[in-house]
């Protein structure tokens, strides 16, 4: 009787694995809606939500919530500035987005409309790589920047999902109270399969081989 109620409540075994990554999708999604509150901490929050989720979800780590703790204030600086710059950009676009569907009843209106939703992708998917980019690799902005627009445009299909995903994920959260508690980090994760088969393509070696390592301490951004 002994071994199979050891068995039950070893920490490793597949039920309180499937529990504890549950705990941490919603303890995380929250963490990330916590520290989006101030709008100015978007970024580093964002940063820190999928640096974390590729690091214990896909690499397997543990103390989760110190990894994160640890990422959000690594790139705090980075985080701010970054944010800055994209939510002028959101709400230009939003803006921009309302004014199109105001005039899309004639035909010229709707085939501006159209025009624009897919003008949209390059913007909104420099924004999708480039939080990421800050969360897992040590580069100033400007150079995150670069890359985030290579990205957009070099893998442009994967781009066009990743901001679908995320227009998906950002209108829920407005729209209701309760995905709040795991749509982000769920979000983070299904970037995740698109971006970390592609970020290794640009890096050698020796970076390949940081990139995998299962550090808790996140790398600092200057």
């Amino acid at each position: 009787m002994e071994k199979p109620l050891r068995r039950v409540f070893d920490p490793e075994n597949l039920w309180w694995s499937f529990l504890s990554r549950g705990v941490d999708l919603v303890g995380l999604s929250l963490a990330w809606g916590f520290l989006c509150i101030p709008i100015l901490t978007f970024g580093p929050a964002t940063s820190a939500l999928y640096y974390t989720v590729v690091k214990c979800f896909r690499q397997k780590e543990k103390n989760t919530f110190q990894i994160f703790w640890r990422a959000f204030r690594s790139n705090l600086k980075q985080g701010i500035l970054a944010t800055l710059i994209a939510v002028p950009v959101v709400l230009l676009l939003i803006f921009g987005y309302g004014v199109m569907k105001e005039n899309w009843s004639s035909d010229f209106g709707a085939v501006m409309f159209v025009a624009y939703d897919i003008a949209l992708v390059v913007p909104l998917g420099i924004l999708c790589w480039l939080f990421p980019l800050l969360g897992r690799f040590d580069a100033p902005l400007k150079d995150s920047l670069r890359t985030a627009a290579f990205l957009t445009f070099r893998h442009l299909p994967s781009t066009v999902i990743l901001v679908l995903l995320t227009i998906e994920t950002a209108v829920s959260l407005l729209e209701k109270w309760w995905p709040v508690f795991f749509a982000p980090a769920l979000w983070a994760l299904l970037c995740s399969l698109f971006m970390e088969r592609i970020f290794p393509k640009y890096l050698t070696e020796a970076e390949k081989e940081q990139m995998t390592v299962t550090s808790e301490t996140p790398v600092e951004n200057d």
